[in-house]
């Protein structure tokens, strides 16, 4: 919408149109769609993927420990299907997220807001015909015949005439003037934890990354970009400690993306401004302690049995083949608690609230952008750019800039290697389409060491 004020004309096209699609194209001045194609406009739904019935059948116990009451990460294993108070919250966060879509739809295919809905709400679109009849599209047609459309703007005689550029390419024609002075990027996207590869955010990783800027006399400000849903508590923290050191120092933005929720906004929280876009999924301030007891799985399963050897009581607390005391639990969920206290008191130290206030819009409840700055958990609706143009004025850079980004970029080589690695993958059997999703959350499983400030993964909005 930004690039429109340009008055440049904005062509979109489209075959296969999921509701996030449309969003995307229904900003530009001229959409076509392909005449034999579909588009989905019948509102949002969230999907959450329960392992109860699994775990019963394999004889698999699960031990959780968790602080709120709409903290449910944990639900997947512990129930089939949603509790009162997640429907609640989920309910609350597609309705906000939806009233944003239509509100945004309205405004750039000047449709009225209640006409979009009553579309949506009775399945009026059904065929690229409904769409275009309704308003939702300009035309249908084929990609050759927006290219004709274009070169008739233009006043070009030949399709062929049209200098097309790729994205790829385009961005090549421009890069920032040298500058002494910088503004550092440092982005946080997918799961926190302690140790992991490049798809996840590991804690000591990004930690330095952090302290590098920081220390780096020519980086004048940072802005950390978050996409991620949260992980490890140690992680999170790790990253939080960085944080509170740079702040004073310089000033550090946090910039939320699709998610930043729990442990993703856990790191955010001691930032100078917190920057979020209207639809972000962020809160989510709660934790939860996870794992799993096989010993009749083992046994029954697989004739596998264990004994012990040990100088305490407790010395076999964490193995996975026995249930736990009643005293080792609430050991166990007095840490938790701890976790979580710590939790809301750097929250609320952040926000510059105190602790109760935080834990009335916490006990793990997710929130939408919009409703979290009603709740006061962040400080400006605003996009990625408007963080970047705060922290030049917070740093008084005068002048030109230019903004790197940490980590570095990888390099051709590390790239060649990567596609390898995904070529490699997808040759799996297993990975594919429909057992992906089941068998990524067993992997996040693994990775679940120690107390988690983490937002349900398997959550799909579509």
């Amino acid at each position: 919408m930004d690039f429109k004020v340009s008055g440049k004309m904005i062509y979109a096209y489209g075959e296969y149109l999921s509701e996030g699609d449309y969003y995307l194209a229904s900003a530009a001045d001229v959409f076509f769609m392909h005449p034999e194609g579909s588009l989905e406009f019948n509102g949002l739904m969230a999907n959450i993927t329960f392992f109860k019935g699994l775990f019963e059948k394999l004889e698999i116990k699960p031990e959780i420990f968790r602080v709120g009451a709409f903290k449910s990460a944990v639900e997947p294993y512990l129930r089939k299907d949603m509790s009162p108070e997640n429907r609640l919250q989920y309910t609350s966060l597609l309705s906000t997220i939806y009233d944003i879509f239509l509100t945004d739809v309205a405004q750039s295919r000047d449709i009225q807001k209640e006409d979009l809905s009553r579309y949506s709400k009775e399945l009026l679109v059904k065929v690229p015909e409904d769409a275009y009849q309704l308003g939702l599209v300009d035309s249908l047609g084929y990609k050759n015949e927006l290219k004709s459309f274009i070169a008739a703007d233009l006043e070009i005689d030949e399709i062929s005439d049209i200098n097309f550029i790729s994205y790829k390419n385009y961005k090549k024609s421009y890069k920032s003037k040298y500058s002494k002075d910088k503004i550092a990027v440092i982005y946080a996207n997918g799961s926190i934890v302690m140790a992991g590869d490049d798809t996840q955010v590991v804690g000591y990783k990004l930690a330095k990354e952090i302290r590098k800027a920081r220390e780096n006399k020519s980086v004048k400000a940072i802005v950390l970009r978050i996409n991620s849903p949260g992980g490890s508590l140690v992680a999170s923290d790790l990253i939080w400690h960085e944080v509170s050191l740079t702040k004073g120092i310089k000033p550090i933005i946090a910039s939320m993306a699709d998610v930043a929720a729990s442990g993703g906004y856990y790191i955010a929280m001691a930032c100078d401004t917190i920057i979020a876009q209207p639809n972000t999924i962020t809160g989510s301030i709660g934790i939860f302690g996870m794992w799993f007891n096989f010993e009749k799985l083992l046994e029954n399963k697989f004739g596998i049995t264990h004994d012990v050897v040990k100088t305490g009581d407790h010395s076999d607390l964490y193995t996975a083949t026995r249930n736990l005391t009643d005293f080792e639990r609430s050991v166990i969920q007095k840490g938790v608690n701890k976790g979580y206290k710590t939790f809301i008191t750097k929250a609320a130290k952040g926000r510059g609230v105190t602790p109760e206030v935080i834990d009335q819009v916490g006990s793990g409840r997710v929130w939408s952008g919009i409703q979290a700055l009603d709740n006061g958990l962040i400080d400006i609706i605003g996009n990625f750019d408007d963080a970047v143009a705060l922290a030049v004025t917070m740093s008084d850079i005068e002048g030109a800039y230019r903004i790197v980004n940490y980590p570095e970029q990888k390099s051709t080589f590390e790239k060649i290697l990567g596609s390898v690695t995904d070529e490699i993958m997808i040759s799996n059997p297993m990975n594919n389409e429909i057992m992906a999703p089941y068998l990524k959350q067993i992997k996040e499983l693994q990775e679940m060491k120690g107390i988690q400030a983490r937002m349900t993964e398997e959550l799909t909005i579509y």
